[in-house]
């Protein structure tokens, strides 16, 4: 399918009037604003291409893509009678079904989230170091790929801390730590999430990192989980680990560890208080930004 990519250059300060009138004709918006660079941590500046960095703060864009069956003069002429005076520049930019799946791909590269694992776009080649960890991630793919400070936390954790054994990754999104511990040495892991989707994305990027021993199923927190676990990761929520704490202490090993991460700085205290009083201790407490990642034991 042919699609036209109807992209309105705009000041910074208007790209949310702009995002106003062009969601009236499709909600599927880009909007291009450098400023976001500057307030999400220093962790994206390793994977977006330099273009971005270096941009013009002064300016962005807000664009959306229309099939070929629509008429995308009509969809102009509403744009352009609907921003009035707001200054702006129109331009048109046709393309292809693949040109707009891989167009985005080049600003993404290989990013370190521990001291050995790395995560590798899919289709870039890589030549690993001693003692590297690739976990082979796709970017375009929803639910994490370790860019985040709190998976970040959470997978340093498991590197450092987890000895092998049984895994269980709470919430597992992408999949991305139960991966981690599989190559990290794990006996089998069982990943699960509440979201069908999440479940059908980890399964796949299961399968493209080689991972056999890793279960991937639907589950609400605990619920249906069977069995102790020498390592569980939770990265998820404050609210919803309050919500799992009394079921967490069933699950762990003795001598078994659970990180959990997810937890912005603000909700710490009852957050630890609150597992505390289900029975776990604090081994260790990492902080990146405003993130903080538990680490924890039985009493």
């Amino acid at each position: 399918m042919n699609w036209t990519q109807i992209r309105i250059k705009c000041r910074t300060e208007d790209i949310e009037t702009v995002s106003a009138v062009m969601s009236m004709v499709d909600n599927g918006l880009m909007i291009e604003d450098a400023t976001v660079v500057d307030s999400i941590g220093s962790i994206y500046g390793e994977l977006i291409d330099e273009k971005i960095l270096n941009a013009d703060r002064a300016f962005g864009a807000v664009s959306v893509y229309i099939p070929e069956e629509r008429s995308t003069d009509e969809c102009v002429a509403f744009i352009e009678s609907r921003l009035g005076d707001v200054y702006h520049e129109t331009s048109l930019i046709r393309m292809h079904d693949e040109d707009w799946a891989d167009s985005w791909k080049k600003y993404y590269r290989p990013v370190r989230i521990g001291h050995r694992l790395i995560v590798v776009p899919t289709w870039e080649k890589y030549e690993p170091e001693k003692d590297d960890v690739v976990l082979l991630m796709d970017p375009g793919m929803a639910f994490g790929t370790g860019t985040h400070e709190t998976t970040r936390l959470c997978a340093t954790l498991l590197e450092e801390r987890f000895n092998g054994g049984r895994m269980l990754d709470v919430g597992t999104g992408s999949g991305i730590l139960a991966i981690a511990a599989a190559k990290l040495g794990a006996e089998s892991v069982d990943a699960y999430d509440i979201d069908p989707v999440a479940v059908r994305v980890a399964k796949e990027n299961c399968y493209v990192n080689g991972c056999e021993n890793i279960n991937c199923g639907i589950s609400d927190l605990m619920k249906g989980v069977n069995g102790e676990y020498d390592f569980i990761c939770a990265n998820i929520v404050a609210d919803i680990i309050v919500r799992m704490a009394p079921d967490v202490k069933e699950h762990l090993a003795d001598g078994g560890l659970i990180a959990f991460s997810g937890i912005i700085n603000t909700q710490r205290d009852r957050v630890l208080e609150n597992l505390t009083g289900y029975g776990l201790d604090l081994v260790e407490e990492r902080t990146e930004n405003d993130w903080v990642a538990l680490l924890m034991k039985k009493e």
